[in-house]
């Protein structure tokens, strides 16, 4: 499908172009002469899968890298954006995947440290009115002086934009804005994106879901292995038509879940109950029993304790009291080097902070937990050789977007970084696999992979423990749903019989007859 050289339907003139951008690393083309534009008032989706080149594109844009050859026009005019300071003169601004804020600091002084002033002096009183201005326009309840640190991922994600905002930005690009956040946070945030847009902000919406795509988008431009595929009108497509595009070939979106008849119990929690990290009581008196070829779903509303019976179960949190058994053996108490030598894999939700060290290699974090476990040990030296074939095999299952198995992690994209996470826990033949947002953060090719693994364990015994925000893939994967609900089991539904709507209600707390 040919583009139109006249913006966007129903749009304004075109306020940003790209006329053949290239950016080559080594031994990568990440952006290969994409041509791409931008309305005035568009939301405009870029679409790939993970290493197609989307946030290289993005960050050519916002000044992070210079591009080697193409042109940038803003306002029909050719610029240079040497620098994240040249974009937001020009009136861009950008929320990136992994966020740009102060921890340990307030949401007032996170955006004042963002602004883009060369004045001598910072008001401090007007930055808190405007702030209390742009939260009430877009209804954000963000106290200004609340610390980063004390705020969930979702309200760091809106000081984030606010800090964008109160630049007066007239493009926002958005990088992976829902990978961090609950179904109900993201219909929020396109709901408010979809105003922005109406009172005329532009906004460039990098994403791999083909749901948000159809949900929030004017146009979607594909990138796939850094050159474009094509921009189309989102009235005009299908998710089917938008996955052949993104992977080059036709994606099932939901796997066959055969029929297996499941074993002996394997993990068992008895009256589980501890506290979060203000010391107050949020898993309270679970009991739940993973058996043989299982797969046990975990549904609920992000900060219901599912994280906290997650970090149990792994031996990163204390138990207050109850029991956690591992084949009719208590497990409570040991630490997670112990838990993990008798079998028991872990995918956890915060991929950075808890799952790699991005400092290292793909390599390295290949086998971070069993660096001295056979076959990676040769007697007090490291195997190098079986740790870069199992590296070598991960990266290529996987189809982790780069350039060897001695890149370093922390320079791969969000997908990829989950993909070695993945790639590491499921190869390491655990009996137990605990998988906390496993497939936060992929695209549709992957999850599809992900998924036939699960299924795969399954047929060969192992028993998955599946919490996931994403109902489809709950209802997919799962053969019997529990539904959490501030710390409790509401109930536990076979998946044959499981109906949408109650699950919806029991993760709102509603139980049947109330």
């Amino acid at each position: 499908m040919e583009e139109s050289n006249h913006n966007a339907e129903g749009h304004g003139p075109i306020l940003l172009e790209t006329r053949g951008l290239t950016k080559h690393f080594p031994m990568v083309v990440a952006n290969d002469a994409v041509d791409f534009n931008v309305s005035q008032g568009e939301i405009h989706c870029l679409l790939g899968e993970n290493g197609s080149g989307k946030s290289t594109f993005a960050e050519s844009l916002f000044g992070f890298y210079m591009p080697d050859s193409g042109e940038i026009l803003w306002k029909g005019e050719k610029v240079e954006i040497t620098s994240p300071s040249d974009a937001m003169d020009l009136g861009i601004g950008m929320v990136h995947q992994h966020f740009m804020l102060v921890e340990t600091h307030s949401v007032l002084e996170n955006i004042m440290l963002g602004l883009n002033t060369r004045g001598p002096l910072l008001d401090e009183k007007s930055a808190r009115a405007r702030i209390t201005e742009l939260s009430d326009q877009y209804d954000v309840n963000m106290d200004p002086d609340a610390i980063i640190w004390q705020l969930s991922v979702g309200e760091q994600q809106w000081v984030e934009i606010l800090k964008a905002l109160y630049n007066g930005v007239e493009l926002l690009i958005l990088d992976e804005p829902t990978a961090v956040l609950t179904p109900q946070e993201s219909e929020r945030l396109f709901s408010v994106l979809k105003k922005m847009s109406r009172e005329g902000l532009s906004i460039i919406f990098i994403t791999h879901k083909l749901n948000e795509v159809v949900a929030v988008s004017d146009r979607v431009t594909v990138l796939r292995k850094g050159k474009k595929i094509d921009t189309i009108n989102s009235w005009e497509i299908t998710k089917a038509s938008l996955a052949r595009m993104m992977v080059g070939r036709d994606v099932v979106f939901r796997v066959q879940r055969d029929e297996v008849e499941r074993g002996q119990p394997l993990l068992e929690m008895q009256g589980v109950r501890t506290c979060n990290d203000q010391g107050l009581e949020c898993v309270r008196g679970i009991d739940l029993t993973l058996h043989e070829r299982e797969i046990l779903g975990i549904a609920g509303v992000a900060g219901n304790g599912q994280k906290e019976l997650f970090e149990v179960l792994i031996g990163m949190r204390e138990l207050d009291s109850g029991d956690v058994l591992l084949n009719g053996q208590p497990i409570s108490g040991k630490s997670s080097g112990s838990i993990r030598s008798q079998g028991i894999a872990h995918v956890p939700s915060d991929r950075i902070k808890e799952g790699l060290v991005m400092d290292f290699t793909i390599a390295e974090n290949m086998i971070l937990g069993s660096e001295w476990s056979k076959p990676f040990r040769k007697g007090t030296q490291l195997n190098n050789k079986a740790i870069n074939s199992f590296a070598e095999e991960g990266m290529e299952s996987y189809e982790i977007a780069a350039p060897s198995i001695d890149h370093v992690t922390g320079n791969l994209s969000g997908g990829n970084l989950q993909k070695v996470v993945l790639a590491r826990e499921i190869g390491s033949n655990p009996s137990v696999l605990l998988a906390n947002q496993p497939t936060r953060g992929l695209d549709v090719g992957v999850i599809e992979y992900v998924h036939q693994q699960f299924l795969e364990l399954r047929s060969r015994g192992v028993g998955i423990l599946l919490f996931s925000e994403d109902l489809d893939e709950i209802l997919t994967l799962s053969d019997c749903i529990a539904v959490i609900f501030q710390g409790e089991i509401l109930d536990v539904i076979d998946a044959e019989e499981a109906d949408l709507e109650k699950i919806g209600l029991l993760m709102a707390g509603v139980r049947d007859g109330e």
